[in-house]
């Protein structure tokens, strides 16, 4: 399978999309599902087979996602994408995550976002990206206003965490404002 790719200074960014996903897990070895996906243990795999096999796109919602992969070594490192995508209404939740912290703190998330952010207004035809931060996530609320997106308020006890409910700040980003902060 050819994966769409879109290369930055330091990144490899790898497109994920429902098509990709139906290919890894059927077609492809468990040993290969695992290289594919960046994980490294049986139960990392089954608990996103999981989600996979619970349906992870509907009619008029859809994930679409890249993995980051280093560009010395091919490592994945992490993802950054759209994992609420309602299309008949072109907004999409955008999420990112690095999974060690060796690879934090190095500019790499903002790298990735700039591509990332344009192909979900230019070739997936958003007009809101929207975002949910923990209100003491610092870095991610950082990252999120360098960007331009806009602080709307606080869903109280919205996201559950393993044992408690937790808050989440809710941020936005408009195709209108994108484009007339990039003049």
């Amino acid at each position: 399978m050819e994966f769409e790719i879109i290369i930055t200074d330091r990144l490899k960014l790898r497109k994920f999309d429902p098509e990709v996903f139906t290919y890894i897990y059927e077609e492809l070895s468990k040993e290969d599902q695992m290289k594919y996906l960046g994980f490294t243990t049986k139960e990392e795999l089954a608990k996103d087979r999981k989600k996979y096999d619970g349906g992870l796109w509907t009619h008029n919602k859809k994930i679409l996602y890249f993995q980051l992969l280093d560009l010395k070594n091919n490592e994945i490192i992490g993802w950054c994408g759209y994992h609420t995508w309602y299309t008949d209404h072109s907004r999409a939740e955008i999420g990112y995550g690095l999974f060690r912290d060796e690879y934090k703190r190095l500019g790499l998330m903002t790298e990735a976002l700039i591509p990332i952010i344009n192909y979900g207004f230019n070739q997936m035809n958003l007009n809101r990206i929207e975002a949910f931060a923990a209100p003491e996530n610092a870095g991610s609320i950082r990252l999120l206003k360098k960007f331009g997106f806009i602080k709307e308020g606080l869903l109280r006890e919205h996201y559950r965490n393993e044992v408690d409910p937790e808050d989440s700040a809710v941020y936005s980003l408009l195709k209108s404002e994108y484009t007339n902060n990039k003049k």
